[in-house]
């Protein structure tokens, strides 16, 4: 490191010596200076000088030796030689391949990080289509049951296992949403009875009904995302209304020309100290923590989906009076500008 120091500071040492012969040439010519000792005020200046890099060489070295101990002293300073192109000092060359080494560690770091999470994506996909096929056959063989009670009960069990598949399905696609969509028109009342169809046994056991209205609004969007994120609100009004209740689902128009969908219960409503969380992640809240099923990802899930794609989701709850989600669809032109980010 000290040949690095001195051909760092090699401009001091060229001018220390340019004073030094200037000075001397001085002494030699002026008459008038013969009385002063040359080699005592050489001697002084070089003594002075060399004082003097020992403490730069002390104070400047110190910043490296921390660079290469906050390393893992895996920094090579001896084999650090600036490129002529990058007119470079020797230790501008330091810092430079220091912060050169980190940034290439970083990026392998977080392509290792990115290849292990697609293979995490890709085994969790392979398993949940895996899982499907014995689903679908269990759908088949609770069809072909005489029983009516046990039918039933097989159904709801059935229908909260093909809610969490399909939650996590999405969840896993959620990241590559803008390679996993197709924007068109589409029509919000076929939408909304095909999830209610869904929905259907577990309605009949807990004596829900729906009231639908004004749904003939056509809104452009992506067919699958959108359902999905309805099913997550439909799923989460069934779960938490009274038995023998009615759900409303209607919409609306607002002076802009923005569809505004809303889904209506009157079940045991959200908490004021909750309702600013509740699409967190993970977040069950209060009435989550007293029901097992609830995983607190799925109106998470329909918040990031619904952003995506540019639909805003508006929630108002009180406890013991039932909440109302809403969902704000995008214009054409603000859904381009959206698309465009």
């Amino acid at each position: 490191m000290l040949l690095m120091f001195l051909k760092e500071r090699k401009s001091w040492i060229l001018f220390f010596i340019a004073v030094q012969l200037w000075l001397n040439l001085v002494l030699f010519l002026d008459v008038g200076l013969s009385n002063v000792s040359a080699v005592y005020l050489n001697l002084t200046n070089v003594v002075v000088f060399i004082l003097f890099l020992i403490w730069r060489y002390i104070k400047e070295t110190k910043s490296i030796r921390r660079l290469k101990h906050f390393l893992g002293n895996d920094l090579d300073i001896e084999s650090v030689l600036p490129a002529p192109s990058e007119k470079l000092s020797s230790f501008e060359g330091v810092f430079f391949k220091a912060i050169e080494n980190v940034e290439v560690k970083r990026r392998e770091q977080i392509n290792d990080v990115h290849v292990e999470f697609s293979e995490d994506q890709d085994r969790a996909l392979g398993w949940i289509h895996e899982v499907k096929t014995p689903l679908t056959a269990m759908k088949l063989m609770i069809d072909s049951l005489e029983d009516t009670t046990f039918k039933k009960r097989l159904e709801i069990e059935w229908l909260r296992i093909h809610l969490l598949l399909d939650q996590e399905l999405h969840h896993i696609r959620l990241s590559t949403i803008e390679n996993d969509n197709r924007m068109e028109m589409i029509s919000i009342r076929p939408t909304i009875l095909r999830e209610i169809k869904n929905l259907q046994t577990w309605c009949i056991e807990k004596g829900i009904g729906f009231d639908i209205e004004n749904l003939d609004a056509e809104v452009l969007t992506d067919q699958k995302w959108t359902s999905f994120i309805i099913r997550q609100l439909l799923s989460n009004a069934v779960k938490y209304s009274n038995d023998n209740s009615d759900i409303q689902v209607y919409s609306s128009k607002d002076s802009d020309g923005h569809v505004y969908l809303y889904i209506k219960d009157s079940g045991i409503g959200i908490s004021q100290a909750d309702l600013p969380r509740i699409f967190n992640k993970s977040f069950t809240g209060k009435i989550g923590r007293h029901q097992t099923a609830s995983t607190g990802m799925g109106l998470y899930l329909a918040k990031n989906a619904a952003s995506k794609l540019g639909i805003q989701i508006f929630v108002q709850s009180e406890e013991k009076i039932g909440t109302v989600f809403s969902l704000r669809f995008p214009l054409k032109n603000e859904f381009v500008k959206i698309m465009s980010r």
